[in-house]
């Protein structure tokens, strides 16, 4: 049996758009789907609730948003195998725990405010940031569907080598037999140019050419039954990837677990985590 798919609810909307996701990709994984609400969640995100939620007695419990997520993935995917979990802990403590035995984690955006599609919450940022397994963060302005809606292709940021990232995007491509579009961000320093008016052009040309060979070296191991499209681009990282994630399925990013102690998320994810236009997913290389 594969790994279970864990997606944290709060009972905002958000949070059951994040359910719909993932049970596409358990679906598409055929995985089970565990769903899980953390009791102190609401002093994190606030106390707005979806239409959905109720209850006769007008007091909505733990048990009332459960239920309404578990309908909600049944109402897509009616075999799918469900469970949930309440449990009396911090949220991210939560989800990160779960994570640890999971393919992976699926969180929704801050969810109970205005600025919802412009502001993540501390929860799924600590989550991204912590978790031993690939989180994804359902964002932008799609139809919260792993499958269909229109999306030809998924989109991964590309480093110098083969990673974690890239191997998790090769997966995920393959399961919704779609193209994958492998960008790798490049720049040219300014202080090449200056002084050198008869080099203009020489070093960018360069620095591309360096991009692309780099590209290659890490799509190496590609699979012959995925469709890749290979693609460099000149600018800051975050930039290149925030523009591409407009018409994306899903971002990949990689995270790299740093030298120093405690989580950290660079700034590439760190960025498109806030302001991707499609769901991004956060993939930690391993130790």
């Amino acid at each position: 049996m594969n790994l279970p798919l864990i997606v944290g609810v709060d009972g905002s909307e958000p949070s059951l758009r994040a359910v719909d996701w993932a049970a596409d990709e358990a679906a598409l994984r055929r995985a089970s789907l565990r769903i899980v609400y953390a009791s102190l969640w609401e002093r994190y995100e606030g106390p707005a609730l979806a239409p959905e939620v109720g209850s006769t007695s007008g007091r909505v419990t733990a048990e009332d948003i459960l239920a309404a997520a578990a309908l909600r993935a049944l109402r897509h995917h009616a075999e799918l195998p469900v469970t949930t979990a309440d449990v009396l802990e911090e949220p991210e403590h939560a989800l990160v725990r779960e994570g640890r035995d999971a393919s992976a984690v699926v969180v929704g955006t801050r969810g109970r405010s205005g600025l919802a599609d412009l502001l993540l919450g501390s929860v799924s940022l600590t989550v991204a940031a912590r978790a031993d397994c690939p989180v994804v963060v359902i964002r932008g302005n799609h139809n919260s569907r792993a499958v269909g809606g229109g999306q030809d292709h998924i989109l991964v940021g590309v480093a110098d080598a083969p990673t974690a990232a890239v191997r998790f995007a090769y997966a995920e491509a393959k399961r919704r037999g779609v193209a994958l579009e492998a960008v790798r961000a490049w720049r040219c320093p300014m202080h090449e140019t200056v002084g050198h008016p008869l080099l203009t052009g020489g070093p960018e040309r360069l620095h591309e050419e360096r991009a692309a060979k780099e590209l290659e070296e890490a799509l190496a191991d590609a699979p012959m039954e995925v469709r890749v499209r290979r693609r460099t681009a000149e600018g800051p990282a975050h930039r290149v990837l925030l523009a591409a994630s407009r018409d994306a399925g899903l971002l990949i990013v990689g995270r790299r677990r740093p030298g120093r102690p405690g989580p950290h998320l660079g700034r590439v994810a760190h960025t498109v985590l806030h302001h991707s236009g499609c769901p991004v997913v956060v993939v930690p290389e391993p130790e």
